[in-house]
């Protein structure tokens, strides 16, 4: 059984979603235009986004079934997810911002040093007591994906995380997560229009069309 199965169907204003297809461990990435559904497929994963039917399956547990009414909570569902704004809290430092989204039961102590552990291997433990408007976009984007894989995801959700980066600075990312997520052997769904970050990256691509998946296989298959 796959790591991850996607069966949904969901309709809002002007566009109607309606895809299946399972993904392994390590990074898939979705890819197709602006306005295809791409973004959408995460909300709806991450419980953001009621569907309207369909079934979505975690390492085995269900996530979402319509006919069996299970829908479950977004803060139930172990997901990772970095969204284009990044969503970082002004108000807090680095390490703050990093420890939010690990379980409170563990003590603050605990998620303090788990937290600065996911701040050195994401080579930024320097900005620990920066606050995030004092950082460049590239600082930016590794906080918040330390904040995202510092809570043990079963599922991480990226959506254009190497968006408005430099070349040297996305080549950099881009390895750094690559290695991350092939380590932990996190389900990883990558939401990009750029081949060139999909070439980098992926090791399978779910193209996407107008709410409907196109095509399905390795970066070559699909790609070219």
């Amino acid at each position: 059984m796959s790591a991850l199965s996607i069966d949904v169907r969901t309709e809002v204003p002007g566009f109607s979603l309606d895809i299946a297809f399972d993904v392994e461990p390590g990074i898939t990435a979705l890819f197709g235009p602006s306005g295809a559904g791409k973004s959408t497929v995460l909300d709806v994963v991450a419980g953001l986004r009621r569907p309207s039917g369909g079934r979505i399956v975690l390492d085995e547990r269900t996530l979402f079934d319509a006919k069996a009414r299970i829908d479950t909570p977004v803060h139930l569902r172990a997901i990772g997810y970095v969204v284009q704004s990044l969503a970082l809290f002004p108000h807090l430092d680095v390490v703050t911002n990093v420890a939010y989204g690990i379980a409170r039961t563990l003590d603050r102590k605990a998620r303090d040093d788990r937290a600065r552990t996911m701040l050195q291997r994401m080579h930024i433990a320097h900005l620990a007591t920066r606050r995030p408007l004092t950082l460049s976009g590239g600082e930016a984007q590794r906080v918040a994906l330390a904040r995202a894989l510092a809570m043990s995801p079963r599922l991480l959700l990226l959506d254009e995380p190497l968006s408005g980066l430099d070349e040297p600075l996305r080549d950099a990312l881009a390895e750094d997560l690559r290695t991350w997520i092939d380590e932990l052997r996190i389900v990883t769904l990558l939401v990009t229009h750029d081949k060139a970050v999909a070439r980098s990256m992926a090791k399978a691509v779910v193209k996407i069309e107008g709410g409907r998946v196109r095509q399905t296989g390795t970066v070559g298959e699909v790609l070219g």
